[in-house]
């Protein structure tokens, strides 16, 4: 059964609680990294910069503490020669990633959104800003 790394453990340790509640449970289902949980100042402003974000600090929901917002992506065990990492650019299984944590999210009933689809009507094409590693708490 898959788990956490270490880096990601400390990202997980920055979410809300629901948020750490789902992450544990997806973990169950398929291999995946945290790659950002709480984002201070600096990290926040340059992923604005960089057009990883819409938002600068500190109006980000990963800028809350604890964060409401989480970043993740599906591990490949097969890339780098067998050594695993992540591949950016396979969406279908950041998309299936997002419909395991969506689901558990669902019988959990705590109400998410993906970045992959913030108006959550089920379309992704839709969207002006896809955001595929994002998931944010509905409050």
């Amino acid at each position: 059964m898959p788990s956490f790394g270490s880096a990601s453990q400390k990202r997980l340790a920055t979410l809300h609680p629901d948020l750490q509640t789902i992450m544990h449970e997806a973990i169950k289902v398929m291999d995946f990294s945290i790659v950002c949980g709480y984002r201070i100042e600096e990290a926040q402003n340059k992923a604005f910069e960089d057009g990883a974000s819409t938002k600068q600090w500190p109006d980000s929901k990963h800028n809350q503490d604890p964060s409401i917002a989480v970043d993740i992506a599906p591990w490949d065990p097969y890339m780098r020669n067998g050594k695993g990492g992540i591949d950016w650019q396979n969406t279908d299984r950041f998309i299936l990633l997002a419909g395991i944590v969506k689901g558990i999210a669902h019988t959990l009933e705590i109400p998410i959104r993906w970045g992959g689809d913030f108006d959550n009507d089920t379309f992704i094409k839709d969207q002006s800003f896809i955001d595929m590693p994002h998931i944010e708490l509905v409050l």
